[in-house]
């Protein structure tokens, strides 16, 4: 019996391929500064999408915010050839960056592509530039110790694996050379470098003179300089910390360096502001404050038994102003800060860490009870010694006014000495704890100089 006509069609359709879905796109509506809007396109906050501009160019945008029936825009890349009703067209890829081993001795800008000239990424696969959240009670607690190389960090601020800290300085006091001799010297697996909002000539100098050919091999280095759009800024702290997550997943011991956090506040400021949100704290919006933990809380410890990131983020205090408000925000988010001071650059003391105004907050729990006492006994005789510092100077203290003086004058020579380091110059754990141990006198000492001191201040009374 002969089919019937709707009987065939029915059996052909099934054969056919499935309806292609129309391809929605809408249009440009306004440009002011760096916002775009959009009508007409239904789209989600993060989605990306395409502005089709003059003579075939294209600019790739995303979205950052609505207002009823109109979608903000930021632009990724730079802005050239846009006009009114320019069609744009959601892109329907996910943002998914690239992770694997063959990242490693790369520079990447803060989409994933490649910026060294080495030819294409060959990553062994792509992921979402969000990561997994881990529960806090999930996580191994903060309890071995990391070797950064740096001998008055190692001694007397030392690092815990997975720990967090904030490298506080103002511009040009040795921060870039700074995390260059940790990325050569750290004992740590794995490296990521994060240089957001830096100058081009300085991505340049800290790739080939500060971090060198040894450091970049078990490197990633993600670079958004300054004139890249505050989104791309944006994306590329969290790629840096994208790609941690992943070498810390994979079992490693990754060590992170942003330079620098209050780029990335900044980033996060141009954007809220374009899209209208009101300015809080010194002209910050709320949603920095809000974006500085989600950044920051990604990183750390993972489940027991895994990998670890133990973060170093730098924060630009404008006028070696510590009440800053991404300083304030920064230090309390933290696990330790580590302040470099701008008189001590001065001195040509590198580097240039004030260690009466730093401290690692985890040092106690990863660290030896007569290490942890001859650390304090250091800053307090270091201590001592700045607060007589002006009157010996003037020459206007006395021998013998003072035991504890006394003893700060006689030692400060070899503490400073200690606290300097030759950018090519490593100072293991081990070698840095042995040299403070054998620099002053222990707990048991300190406790006779007291005595003898409340002695003396008696028999002058």
């Amino acid at each position: 019996m002969t089919a019937s006509l709707a009987e065939r069609l029915t059996a052909l359709g099934k054969s056919l391929d499935k309806e292609p879905e129309p391809e929605l796109s809408g249009r440009l509506t306004r440009m002011v500064g760096l916002t775009l809007e959009c009508v007409g396109c239904p789209m989600v906050v993060g989605d990306r999408c395409v502005i089709q501009g003059l003579h075939g160019g294209t600019v790739e945008a995303e979205v950052v915010g609505f207002e009823d029936d109109r979608v903000y825009l930021m632009p990724l890349t730079a802005i050239e050839g846009l006009r009114p009703g320019a069609r744009v067209v959601p892109l329907s890829a996910t943002s998914r960056v690239p992770v694997g081993p063959q990242l490693l001795g790369r520079v990447v800008d803060g989409s994933g592509e490649p910026l060294d000239g080495k030819g294409p990424l060959q990553a062994e696969s792509r992921v979402s530039l969000s990561g997994e959240i881990i529960n806090p009670l999930n996580r191994a607690p903060v309890r071995q110790s990391m070797d950064v190389g740096i001998r008055a960090i190692n001694a007397l601020l030392t690092v815990g694996q997975g720990q967090r800290l904030g490298l506080f300085a103002g511009s040009g006091v040795g921060k870039s050379m700074l995390l260059g001799m940790m990325t050569r010297f750290t004992d740590a697996d794995i490296t990521v470098v994060g240089l957001i909002g830096e100058r081009g000539r300085e991505v340049k100098e800290f790739i080939d003179d500060i971090l060198g050919e040894e450091g970049l091999t078990r490197s990633v280095v993600v670079a958004s300089p300054a004139d890249d759009s505050p989104l791309m800024r944006l994306r590329a702290a969290m790629l840096t910390t994208r790609i941690a997550e992943y070498y810390r997943d994979q079992g490693k011991r990754v060590l992170l360096l942003m330079d620098s956090l209050t780029r990335y506040a900044q980033a996060q400021r141009e954007i809220a502001l374009a899209v209208g949100e009101p300015p809080a704290t010194k002209g910050y919006p709320p949603s920095v404050f809000a974006k500085l933990p989600q950044l920051v809380e990604r990183t750390g410890n993972g489940r027991p038994g895994g990998g670890s990131i133990t973060a170093f983020y730098t924060v630009l205090t404008e006028g070696d102003d510590q009440q800053d408000p991404i300083a304030d925000a920064a230090r309390a988010i933290l696990d330790g800060h580590i302040v470099l001071s701008r008189s001590l650059a001065e001195e040509g003391h590198y580097p240039a860490i004030d260690v009466e105004a730093s401290i690692s907050r985890v040092m106690p729990q990863v660290t030896g009870r007569d290490h942890l006492a001859r650390a304090q006994r250091f800053k307090q005789v270091y201590s001592r010694y700045q607060q007589a510092r002006d009157l010996i100077s003037v020459g206007a203290y006395v021998k013998g006014s003072d035991p504890e003086t006394d003893f700060a004058i006689a030692h400060i020579g070899p503490m400073r000495q200690f606290l300097r380091q030759g950018l090519d110059e490593s100072a293991p754990l081990a070698d840095s704890i042995e040299q403070l141990m054998s620099l002053l006198p222990g707990a048991a000492d300190n406790q006779k100089s007291d005595d003898a001191g409340q002695s003396a201040a008696r028999g002058n009374r």
